[in-house]
C-alpha cells in the first residue's frame, strides 16, 4: 500500500482489494464447479442416440423453460426487451449456437484431446480479448501464468494429440467453437450490466434454440432420441449448472482468471479417460496439472498495483 496515499485514498484501496477477494471466495468455486459440469457435456454427447447438433438443441430446449422458472423464482424476473436489447440476445444466441453446433460435430470428428484443447481456446482468447479492449499488456504476473497454462495444457494433452488431415475438419471446428464462445462471453458480459444473470442466461438460452433445430434440420440428423437420460443430464448439467455458474462469475474477476480456469476442462477429461478408458497418466500430465494449477494461483492473487 503506498504510504503517501491520503486516509481516504487508502481507505478506498481496501475496498478494492477485499472486494477483489471477496469475487475470488465465491468466484472461483462457481468457476471450477461450472467447468467440471461442462466437462461432462462431450461425455453426454457421445452417449445420447440423437445427431451431436440434435443433442445440442434438446440441451437447449429443455433448459430454457426451466431458466426463466429459476429467474422468476430468484426475484430477478426477465423484463420485456427493447430493440437494442433483443438484437444483443439474438446475437449471443447465435453465437452460442455455432459454439456448441461446432463444438457438438468436432467431438466426433477428431481426437477427444484435440477437442479439449482447442475447443477450450478460450482460455486465451478471452484475456487477449481483454487486454486489446484495455489497450495495455499484460502484467509480468499475468504472463507468467498465460505461459504456465499454455505449457501445461500442451504437456496435458500432448501425448494424444494429434495433427492430421483426418482430424483436420474436426479441429477446425473445435477451434471455431473456441472463438464463438469467447464472443459468446463477451456478449453475455456486456448484457450482465443492466439485467441479472438468471434472465441474461434464459433469454440468450433461447435466442439459441431455432438456430440449433435449423442447422440440425439441415444436417438431416436424427432429431428425437430413444434414450432421453443423456440429454436431460447434459441439459440440466451444462446448460443450467454450468453455463449458470459462468455467467454468474463473468464481469466478477478478471478475464485473465476467468479465461485460465477453463482449463479445468482438460484436467477432468484427463480423469475421466484414466476412471472409463484405464487411460494412465504419465509425468507429463502430472506435469501440466501442476502448471496449470499453479497458473490459477498466481492469477488469483490481487493486483494492488491495479487497484
Amino acid at each position: 500500500m503506498n504510504p503517501d496515499m491520503g486516509p481516504m485514498a487508502r481507505g478506498q484501496e481496501q475496498d478494492l482489494v477485499s472486494g477483489h477477494q471477496a469475487h475470488l471466495r465465491f468466484g472461483i468455486p462457481a468457476l471450477v464447479l461450472g467447468n467440471l459440469c461442462l466437462a461432462c457435456g462431450s461425455l453426454f454427447v457421445r452417449m445420447a442416440d440423437t445427431g451431436p447438433i440434435s443433442a445440442a438443441f434438446w440441451r437447449i430446449a429443455l433448459a430454457t423453460p426451466f431458466l426463466f422458472l429459476i429467474a422468476r423464482a430468484m426475484n430477478d424476473p426477465a423484463r420485456r426487451l427493447g430493440r437494442q436489447t433483443f438484437v444483443m440476445f439474438a446475437l449471443s444466441g447465435l453465437c452460442f449456437a455455432i459454439d456448441l453446433a461446432a463444438w457438438h460435430l468436432g467431438i466426433s470428428k477428431t481426437k477427444l484431446a484435440n477437442a479439449n484443447l482447442l475447443g477450450n481456446s478460450t482460455s486465451f482468447l478471452l484475456p487477449l480479448y481483454a487486454f486489446a479492449v484495455a489497450r495495455r499488456w499484460p502484467s509480468g504476473m499475468q504472463a507468467i501464468a498465460l505461459t504456465l497454462a499454455a505449457i501445461g495444457a500442451v504437456l496435458l494433452v500432448g501425448r494424444s494429440f494429434e495433427l492430421s488431415p483426418r482430424n483436420f475438419a474436426g479441429d477446425l471446428l473445435c477451434l471455431l467453437a473456441g472463438v464463438f464462445y469467447t464472443a459468446y462471453l463477451v456478449l453475455m458480459g456486456r448484457m450482465r450490466s443492466g439485467m441479472g444473470p438468471w434472465p441474461v442466461l434464459a433469454w440468450s438460452t433461447m435466442m439459441s434454440t431455432l438456430p440449433l433445430l435449423f442447422m440440425a434440420l439441415a444436417a438431416g440428423e436424427r432429431l428425437v432420441p430413444q434414450n432421453w437420460a443423456p440429454i436431460v443430464a447434459l441439459a440440466l448439467l451444462s446448460q443450467i449448472v454450468g453455463q449458470g455458474l459462468m455467467i454468474y462469475v463473468v464481469g466478477r474477476i478478471s478475464p485473465v482468471l476467468f479465461g485460465l480456469t477453463f482449463l479445468v476442462q482438460p484436467m477432468v477429461s484427463a480423469f475421466i479417460g484414466w476412471y472409463a478408458y484405464d487411460e494412465r497418466f504419465g509425468l507429463a500430465d502430472w506435469v501440466g496439472m501442476f502448471l496449470i494449477g499453479l497458473a490459477l494461483i498466481l492469477v488469483s492473487q490481487p493486483d494492488r498495483k491495479t487497484a
